[in-house]
């Protein structure tokens, strides 16, 4: 009795196999939470280890970077790029997301291990409660999942993303590739990309900037120094060799090849475009995965922004009353009243369009409905008995307001939020489509169905995996809020 015992207590005595994330939960037959975490770690693991050169030349230049904003802040301005900065981000996700992933198994090992060891069960709080309601919502925890791999991709797009979202391929030979087409591509001895010049000198500062620009270009690069040229087919004679591109047929010698002479090096290689390519033969796979770090970011930042503007001035209004209540109702009458679309096309208008712009415009013309349900949740709350007793404490009105107020509005609050950030995306989506939100080159969920329109019957591919995307998106936060107002509501939880 005591060996079994000892076998599943938690602690020091865990069993081995609960230290791969998911693994541990799958034997106490916590089969949903036990999957999800485990394709998730292994397919965290599996990107870190095939793109782990990436990885390294990331942390190798943050570090560059690091110590030369220390030591020559001036030279690293002279030639940082933000460009670089989707790699480091990528590459902390890539690195602290199973991190957490096997803390949050070990975790919920050891709870489930002392819940069957302990013959009476605790009283849960109130959130304990609400979350294992929401865990009860198989469709939100389904959406959920869904959720967390379109983030995923959005944060390890430079990873996983087969092609740069950029790259204008060969028109001839990759335009208006339907999808799963396998195109040959020689390998060119030019470079990939514009070749930065290594400084001369032999001082600490020369160092550092020669090694982050030699890592800015691999990352830039992919780790691919050479250029391809696409072709439909090509042949091999003597020192030339003789390719086909669309309706033309060109020859190049072998030495501008990246293979020269060697005669064990490939000359080509095969690119698969899964989705397939749009007018500008740009992978439409790669495009769609950037896009979803423009779409996604922007609504989660918008409902982020709106919220909280929309919590203050609720908040502020149900609990000091008066010409306040009177001067700020008044104020959310009116936006309320203008179209929010014309309001957001003619700021648009006015100012010009950028991703920056579009974030404030839709922060603040979104956060009147979350004003009024926070300052209804106040007006109730402020006549009850521990708000009567913290001002007769003599508590300030600011100590009441954030420390008693905001956290008992928050339920109606994180209902709102999660059921906005889909229509955010949906609005996000429309401007880019009309040409009023983010621009070309810069990849959007929207300006990609945008590009497509005119070829929708003949090129179906190209607007319809965005538009899918955006679809998926909306319908899984849409979920998730009805989820989350379930498990909040005590009616719902029954």
């Amino acid at each position: 009795m005591n060996n079994g015992k000892s076998h599943t207590q938690p602690g020091n005595n865990m069993p081995l196999f609960c230290l791969i994330p998911g693994l541990g939960l799958l034997r106490l037959k916590k089969t949903a939470q036990g999957l999800f975490l485990l394709f998730s770690f292994l397919a965290y693991l599996f990107i870190l280890v095939m793109r782990f050169d990436l990885v390294l030349f990331s942390f190798r230049s943050m570090l560059t970077a690091l110590t030369m904003l220390i030591i020559t802040p001036d030279t690293l301005r002279e030639i940082f790029s933000p460009e670089i900065l989707e790699f480091w981000i990528g590459s902390c996700c890539l690195v602290a997301v199973p991190m957490l992933l096997f803390f949050i198994s070990l975790r919920s090992c050891k709870k489930t291990v002392s819940e069957k060891n302990k013959p009476t069960r605790e009283e849960s709080s109130l959130g304990k409660i609400s979350l294992q309601a929401f865990m009860r919502q198989s469709i939100a925890l389904y959406a959920s999942a869904i959720i967390f791999v379109l983030y995923s991709v959005a944060f390890l797009a430079p990873f996983i993303a087969p092609f740069s979202p950029y790259d204008q391929q060969d028109f001839l030979v990759t335009a208006y590739q339907p999808p799963m087409t396998r195109l040959q591509a020689l390998i060119l001895q030019q470079p990939k990309h514009l070749v930065i010049p290594i400084q001369k000198g032999s001082d600490k500062a020369t160092e550092l900037s020669n090694s982050f620009i030699s890592d800015y270009q691999k990352l830039t690069s992919r780790n691919e120094p050479h250029a391809l040229k696409f072709v439909n087919s090509y042949n091999v004679q003597c020192e030339t060799v003789t390719y086909v591109q669309g309706i033309r047929t060109k020859t190049i010698p072998i030495a501008e090849l990246a293979a020269g002479k060697d005669a064990t090096a490939k000359l080509a290689v095969t690119r698969t475009f899964i989705l397939g390519t749009d007018q500008y033969g740009r992978d439409i796979l790669s495009r769609v995965i950037y896009g979803s770090r423009i779409s996604l970011s922007i609504g989660f930042l918008v409902v982020l922004i709106s919220v909280t503007l929309g919590t203050i001035i609720g908040v502020s209004s149900g609990y000091f009353g008066g010409w306040i209540d009177a001067i700020l109702m008044r104020i959310v009458d009116v936006l309320i009243a203008f179209p929010a679309l014309f309001l957001i096309l003619i700021i648009i208008a006015a100012f010009g369009n950028s991703i920056y712009l579009i974030v404030i415009t839709l922060s603040f013309t979104g956060w009147m409905g979350v004003a009024r349900i926070v300052r209804s949740q106040v007006l109730s709350l402020k006549e009850q008995e521990f708000i009567l007793a913290a001002k007769s404490l003599g508590l300030s009105n600011m100590r009441i307001i954030f420390r008693h107020l905001a956290p008992n509005t928050l339920t109606p609050v994180i209902i709102a939020a999660t059921l906005r950030i889909g229509s955010i995306i949906l609005t996000e989506a429309g401007l880019s489509f009309l040409g009023l939100g983010v621009q070309p080159p810069t990849a959007s969920w929207g300006n990609i169905i945008n590009e497509g329109r005119d070829s929708l019957l003949n090129h179906w591919w190209i607007s319809t995996f965005p538009g899918i995307a955006i679809l998926t998106t909306v319908v899984c936060f849409n979920l998730i809020g009805d989820g989350v107002r379930d498990a909040l509501d005590p009616r719902m939880r029954g």
